[in-house]
């Protein structure tokens, strides 16, 4: 069966690229990197994913859940799937003198490198930014690791729900009584990729009037401070200390989960005449002029009150009949979806956000998410599968470089793609 093409999709296929003539040499694994480099894919670079022979990048093997492929590879990693579209993939030895020598000549020959790397270890192998701008002046050369390259702790790993603690995520997340707990999905490493997606597009756009390129680093322990946000604007001007609340909100009440007769729900009034429009909604208008509730700061002082009282109105009726009743007013609301739900949102079908590729599974079609945003010129694409392992190191060395087939196989018995 032929999978169903969008009118978005037809126009994304025909547009021009927004970053096509850019090319990524892709040294990164497991998240942020990763994402950071799918993202400058999905605008139309040319991604080369460089893995380590044999093994690949650490995703390939996270799981379950795998999807059994019917070409002969072994399952693949849904988790591997979802960070490497639009990207190639070939094997080099860094422990080879021939495999970190392929690493240079390739930078030569590239706009970016993305590296995630522990500070300091590339430049040993002759592979760091003042190294390798001395063969590319103009390449943009990002840096990602768990605390950045200077520093007490520029030498310690880090991984996402390691830097969401230390950088105070945590402490902040979850219900008054009981422990801190983790966001569902790994925030800090998806935000420093899109962090360092940005750095690097600032720095493509830089070079066009400098004709220089530069180093940029970044952290993921940097940008779960800086993701602090508005809670450490608080902390660093007022002296406030946030504490867990669920799902309620800091400064601002209503605005947080209620359960219903039958489930649960979300909803907010961020002014006051939001919050006279809830309490219509809930056939308590008397609530709305009640003077512990005129103001949003008088809110926040009786939320306590005010909360266990729109709690028991709330459960008061099913979640279908106040969302009925929600659908009629300007209030932000929703229900809590589990993912069977979400991807049965009328919205995500209108916004394309499932695409569908023909991909060698049993069905002949794997699904990916769609793009987050929408250019009218310019659009994202899904034009490249998640690779296999090594599936392009001969076509790219030989695009690139211009070797043979048979300078390849040389450089292959030297141990370049791995151990012959």
């Amino acid at each position: 069966t032929e999978p169903t093409v969008t009118r978005n999709e037809q126009h994304m296929a025909a547009a021009p690229l927004a970053l096509k003539g850019i090319r990524v040499l892709d040294l990164s694994r497991i998240l942020a990197g990763p994402y950071c480099t799918m993202l400058l894919g999905d605008y139309g670079a040319d991604v080369i994913k460089v893995e380590l022979p044999g093994k690949g990048d650490d995703t390939r093997a996270y799981g379950p859940p795998f999807l059994p492929l019917t070409d002969g590879h072994p399952p693949a990693s849904t988790y591997f799937l979802s960070l490497n579209r639009n990207k190639r993939s070939i094997t080099l030895d860094f422990k080879n003198e021939h495999g970190v020598k392929l690493v240079k000549e390739l930078a030569a020959k590239c706009d970016v490198v993305v590296e995630n790397f522990v500070p300091g270890k590339l430049s040993a192998l002759g592979l760091g930014y003042e190294q390798l701008k001395e063969v590319n002046p103009r390449l943009v050369y990002c840096s990602i690791s768990g605390f950045g390259d200077t520093g007490p702790d520029r030498d310690r790993t880090g991984y996402d729900v390691i830097v969401a603690s230390i950088g105070g995520l945590l402490s902040i997340t979850g219900p008054p009584e009981g422990p801190s707990v983790k966001v569902g999905i790994p925030v800090t490493d998806l935000c420093t990729g899109l962090f360092a997606s940005s750095a690097i597009l600032a720095a493509i756009v830089a070079r066009g009037t400098t004709n220089q390129g530069q180093h940029i680093s970044c952290s993921l322990f940097e940008t779960q401070v800086a993701m602090l946000s508005t809670i450490g604007s608080a902390y660093l001007n007022a002296g406030h200390t946030a504490r867990r609340l669920g799902t309620a909100h800091d400064s601002i009440v209503p605005y947080q989960l209620f359960r219903t007769a039958d489930g649960e729900l979300v909803v907010g009034a961020l002014n006051n005449k939001q919050f006279v429009e809830l309490c219509h909604a809930l056939d308590a208008p008397h609530l709305g002029s009640d003077p512990r509730f005129l103001t949003n700061p008088l809110r926040v002082a009786n939320r306590t009150v005010l909360i266990d009282t729109l709690s028991t109105l709330f459960q008061k009726q099913p979640t279908a009949t106040w969302l009925a009743r929600l659908r009629e007013t300007e209030l932000p609301y929703g229900p809590v979806n589990t993912l069977d739900k979400v991807f049965a949102e009328p919205q995500v079908a209108a916004r394309d956000m499932i695409l569908t590729k023909d991909f060698p599974t049993a069905t002949g079609q794997a699904r990916f998410l769609g793009f987050p945003v929408k250019m009218s010129d310019t659009p994202c694409s899904l034009r490249t599968l998640p690779p296999h392992l090594g599936e392009h190191t001969a076509a790219v060395l030989n695009e690139l470089l211009g070797y043979s087939p048979a300078h390849i196989d040389t450089l292959r018995s030297l141990g370049a793609f791995g151990r012959p």
